[in-house]
C-alpha cells in the first residue's frame, strides 16, 4: 500500500509530494523550505531515502539538494540538466526501486526540455501515480514560454507529444500529481485543485482533446506575463541551493529606518493594505503578508535590492522571510516590529483614502470634469476580457518604470481583488504622488454595470 501527502505552497500556486510504503519514502519537487519535509516524515517514521526533480525549476527554488544531504537519500536529477553539483542522473525508461516502491523516469519534454515525470508503483505491478510536474497538469499543462520565445512553438509541439504519451502508458486509474498549476504563473491556463486521474485528463485536458495544431496556437495565444524573479530561478538550481537561513534579521530603528529609505532601499510593509492606508512611515511600500507576498513582491523589486520588513509582531517577519526564500530572496537587511508609530520616530504618518467599486461609480458620477486617472494595474489578458471605460491599463509590474507616463492629478487605482492596487498605491505615493485606493472584487465593478465598456469578448 502506498501513501501519497501533499505538501502545499498555496503562495506560489505549487505541491510537493512524499509517497510511502510505511517505512521508506520518495520526495518530488521539494520546496526550499525542507524543516516540512523532514517534519511530515517524521511524524510518519519514515525514512526519506530518495529525492526526484521533474525539471529545473523557473518558479521557485528548490529544496532537493539540501533535503537529500539532511536526509542522507539519492537526489535524482535528469541526466541531460547541466548542474553543478554531484546528483544521481536519471534518463527516460529506467526504474528505480527503494522499499515496495518502484519508480519508473518517464521523458515529458515541454515545460523544459528534459522535464521528467515519475510512474510509482507498487511491487505487484500496480501504477498508483505519476508525479508530472510541470507537464500534465489538472485540466491544463505546463507553460512552455519559459526558456524565450525562439523555444515556445517546439516545446508547445513536445508538451501536446508528452501528455498523450504519459495517457498511452498509463492506467486510467493512475493518480495524476503535478507540482504547478494551481494558480502558479507556470500552468499554461488555469488549473483547479482537484485530484484527478489519467481518466478524468482524458476527457478534459486540451491537450488530450484537441490536435497538435490547435493545442499550440490555444496554448501561446492564452500565455501573459509571468514573474521577473523566474529569470533567477534556474541558475540558482542549477547551482544546488543548500538550507536556507530562517534566522530572524536585526531589528532597525526609526532612524535607521528612514536612512534606508532615504537610500532608495526598499522597506516594506507587511500588515493589512486598510491599515497602510490609514496611516504608515512615508516612502514604506504595502505588500500585505499573505499567498500574494512572494510572487509581487519578487516580481517587482530590484534583484539584489536590500529589504527590510516592518510587520507588527516577529511572527509576521518570520513568515514573510520563508515565502521569500522560497524565491531565492535570502537576505532581509533588517526588520521592525510594533506599529508605525514606533518605526516613524515621531514624524507625521502618510496616508491616502480607501473606496470600493460602488463608490467610484458615485465619484465619476460627481466629477464631469476628468478630474482624476483611473489606472488599472491588472495583466493585459484581464483586462482585454472586461475593463471600466475610461480607465487606463498600466499592468503593476510595469508600473515602477511608468509611473511618469501618467501625468497630473490624483490617481485613482484598481486591481481585481485589491491587493494589486495597494501595492501600485504605494508605489505611487512613493514616488510623490496623490493616489485613491480602490478596493474590493473587480466583480462588484461588473455587477453595478462599471464595467465592461468596450471590452473584448473573451473567446
Amino acid at each position: 500500500m502506498i501513501d501519497i501527502d501533499v505538501i502545499d505552497t498555496p503562495s506560489l500556486g505549487d505541491r510537493s509530494y512524499l509517497a510511502t510504503d510505511g517505512t521508506v519514502a520518495i520526495v518530488i519537487d521539494p520546496q526550499r523550505d525542507i524543516d516540512r519535509v523532514l517534519a511530515l516524515a517524521e511524524g510518519r517514521g519514515v525514512a526519506i531515502t530518495r529525492v526526484f526533480e521533474t525539471h529545473i525549476h523557473n518558479d521557485y527554488v528548490t529544496g532537493g539538494l539540501a533535503l537529500a544531504k539532511a536526509a542522507g537519500a539519492g537526489y535524482h536529477v535528469s541526466a541531460a540538466d547541466q548542474v553543478r553539483f554531484d546528483r544521481i542522473p536519471v534518463a527516460d525508461g529506467e526504474e528505480i526501486a527503494t522499499g515496495e516502491l518502484r519508480v519508473r523516469v518517464i521523458a515529458t519534454p515541454g515545460h523544459t526540455f528534459n522535464h521528467l515525470s515519475y510512474a510509482v508503483r507498487e511491487i505487484s505491478g500496480q501504477v498508483v501515480a505519476v508525479f508530472t510536474g510541470g507537464s500534465l497538469l489538472n485540466g491544463s499543462t505546463g507553460r512552455t514560454d519559459l526558456l524565450g520565445p525562439a523555444h515556445s512553438v517546439a516545446l508547445a509541439r513536445a508538451q501536446h507529444g508528452s501528455v498523450r504519451r504519459l495517457a498511452g502508458l498509463l492506467p486510467h486509474d493512475a493518480k495524476v500529481c503535478p507540482t504547478h498549476g494551481f494558480g502558479s504563473f507556470c500552468s499554461a491556463s488555469p488549473a483547479s485543485g482537484r485530484s484527478t486521474t489519467i481518466g478524468a485528463e482524458l476527457i478534459a485536458n486540451p491537450a488530450l482533446i484537441m490536435d497538435e495544431d490547435d493545442y499550440v496556437a490555444s496554448t501561446l495565444a492564452g500565455l501573459d506575463a509571468y514573474p521577473a524573479y523566474y529569470a533567477h530561478m534556474a541558475p540558482a538550481n542549477s547551482a544546488g541551493p543548500l538550507e536556507p537561513d530562517l534566522a530572524l534579521p536585526r531589528l532597525a530603528d526609526s532612524s535607521e529606518l528612514r536612512r534606508r529609505i532615504d537610500a532608495g532601499e526598499w522597506v516594506v510593509d507587511l500588515r493589512s493594505r486598510i491599515a497602510f492606508a490609514a496611516g504608515h512611515v512615508h516612502g514604506t511600500l504595502q505588500f500585505e503578508l499573505g499567498e500574494l507576498l512572494a510572487t509581487y513582491l519578487g516580481w517587482l523589486i530590484p534583484w539584489g535590492m536590500p529589504l527590510t520588513l516592518l510587520g507588527e509582531t516577529a511572527a509576521d517577519v518570520a513568515a514573510a522571510q520563508r515565502e521569500l526564500v522560497r524565491i531565492g530572496i535570502e537576505r532581509v537587511e533588517s526588520a521592525a516590529t510594533g506599529s508605525p508609530e514606533l518605526w516613524s520616530g515621531g514624524e507625521p504618518l502618510a496616508s491616502y483614502p480607501v473606496i470600493d467599486f460602488a463608490g467610484l461609480a458615485r465619484e465619476r458620477g460627481n466629477r464631469r470634469d476628468g478630474a482624476f486617472t483611473l489606472l488599472d494595474v491588472r495583466l493585459r489578458s484581464e483586462w482585454d476580457a472586461s475593463r471600466i471605460g475610461g480607465a487606463i491599463n498600466v499592468p503593476l509590474h510595469e508600473l515602477p518604470g511608468r509611473i511618469w507616463e501618467l501625468g497630473g492629478g490624483p490617481i485613482w487605482v484598481h486591481c481585481q481583488s485589491g491587493y494589486r492596487a495597494a501595492v501600485a498605491a504605494s508605489l505611487l505615493e512613493a514616488a510623490g504622488r496623490e493616489v485613491v485606493h480602490v478596493d474590493g472584487d473587480f466583480s462588484l465593478a461588473q455587477e453595478i454595470g462599471l464595467a465592461d465598456e468596450g471590452a473584448v469578448p473573451v473567446q
